[in-house]
């Protein structure tokens, strides 16, 4: 089941739920806006090329919309459908004041020079900046994109707008990023997986982990999990896969990668294939990397406890069944990997303010909210006894719900 189909799927159970009228269903389900750009471009020998960019903006009732934009081949209209409904749930569960958006342009990045990357950007920014705006849309980093892609787009946007820093998030810190915006994804799992050990009376020093990708996200996941004294026993990305039952040594392993470019070669490890990562024997699974990777050929496998879903929609419908039948605990993408967008959410209000703030308070407010988002969201789960899923879809679902008809929408 694609990505698209997964999240309507569970939108329209949360709806169900909430026993939503069915035309403000209908209304929350469709898009606000959806762009589609041609982005021609010479490249560094002097021929043209053309590229699809797209840009979709599914909700603004309660505030500016809000997403990432991916540079990444396989971006079509339907992915960045899902992924921008999902930013208008994900922003509700954390509670500020966003709807989702999402962009991208079809390309491989790895295949283009950093000047063509941002004549690239600059001619996509140019075709939709009336389109984007501090209280309208304000996109950030994704997958093929980084600080620097930011940067290009305040630049070119502030060309037709004067200058506006609050117009993307994810921007380097000399030009108004936010202090612990790299590591926020990452950090708001960590936080994320604290609140559900809580709950069971658990730790993270007493626990062990398998995290799936070694990006930016589960690095910085990896590293804070080790310096809590959680024992990472197993770690894999596209380079490979390393386990050790004693628990890596994250540190080294970084290094390692840092210089190295790749997992494999680690001496502080056992080298597996990474398709076994998954079924690694932990407490707590992590994945990481890219959706439907949980599925009804390997679900049956997990060893883990508890699934922490930092990558967007790593399980699929049929591995959600399977594993709630094991007993395992899911905590679901929209919350978990919420760091992110909450410390965009910090940048935007430290650029409108023209007042930075320091790391310390980034991490200290990021908790606050992933602690309070994970009691509003056991709060559902109670009210409407059902799993950590369908909680954070209530909890999303009924707060755009509500500000939709507090807006009067039939008007």
């Amino acid at each position: 089941m694609n990505a698209l189909a997964a999240t309507n799927r569970n939108f329209r159970q949360a709806a169900r739920i909430l026993g939503l009228d069915s035309k403000l269903e209908k209304s929350l389900l469709i898009p606000f806006r959806e762009i589609k750009v041609e982005c021609t471009i010479p490249k560094d020998d002097g021929t043209l090329v053309s590229y699809v960019g797209f840009r979709v903006q599914h909700d603004n009732a309660r505030g500016p919309m809000k997403g990432g934009i991916r540079y990444h081949p396989e971006v079509d209209l339907d992915e960045v459908n899902a992924l921008a409904q999902l930013m208008t749930w994900k922003t509700a569960v954390v509670d500020i004041p966003y709807g989702g958006a999402k962009g991208g342009i079809g390309c491989v990045p790895k295949e283009l020079s950093k000047s063509e990357l941002e004549r690239l950007t600059r001619v996509f920014t140019q075709k939709i900046h009336d389109l984007i705006g501090i209280n309208t849309d304000v996109p950030a980093p994704d997958m093929g994109t980084n600080a620097q892609t930011m940067a290009w787009i305040l630049d070119e946007y502030s060309k037709f707008h004067g200058h506006s820093l609050a117009i993307v998030t994810g921007k380097p810190v000399d030009l108004g990023g936010s202090l612990g915006r790299e590591a926020a994804t990452g950090r708001g799992v960590v936080y994320a997986t604290e609140a559900l050990l809580a709950e069971y009376g658990k730790h993270i020093k007493d626990m062990t982990f398998a995290i799936q990708g070694f990006g930016n996200v589960g690095a910085w996941a990896a590293r804070i999990i080790h310096e809590r004294g959680g024992k990472v026993v197993a770690v894999s990305d596209i380079t490979g896969a390393v386990k050790n039952q004693n628990g890596l040594d994250i540190p080294a392993l970084l290094n390692h990668k840092e210089a190295t470019g790749t997992l494999a070669g680690f001496s502080g490890g056992d080298a597996m294939s990474s398709d076994e990562l998954l079924t690694q024997e932990c407490d707590v699974l992590i994945p990481c990397a890219l959706g439907g990777v949980l599925n009804r050929e390997n679900a049956d496998s997990v060893k883990a406890k508890y699934i922490v879903e930092a990558a967007n929609h790593p399980t699929d419908p049929d591995a959600d069944e399977i594993l709630s039948k094991k007993g395992v605990v899911i905590l679901p993408d929209i919350y978990a990997n919420a760091g992110g967008v909450t410390v965009s959410y910090f940048e935007w209000v430290q650029n409108i303010q023209g007042f930075m703030w320091d790391e310390e308070q980034v991490n200290r407010e990021l908790k606050k909210y992933m602690t309070r988002a994970f009691h509003n969201l056991k709060n559902m789960c109670k009210s409407h006894n059902c799993n950590l899923r369908m909680g954070a879809f209530t909890l999303g679902v009924n707060r755009v719900a509500r500000a939709t008809q507090l807006r009067g929408w039939e008007a």
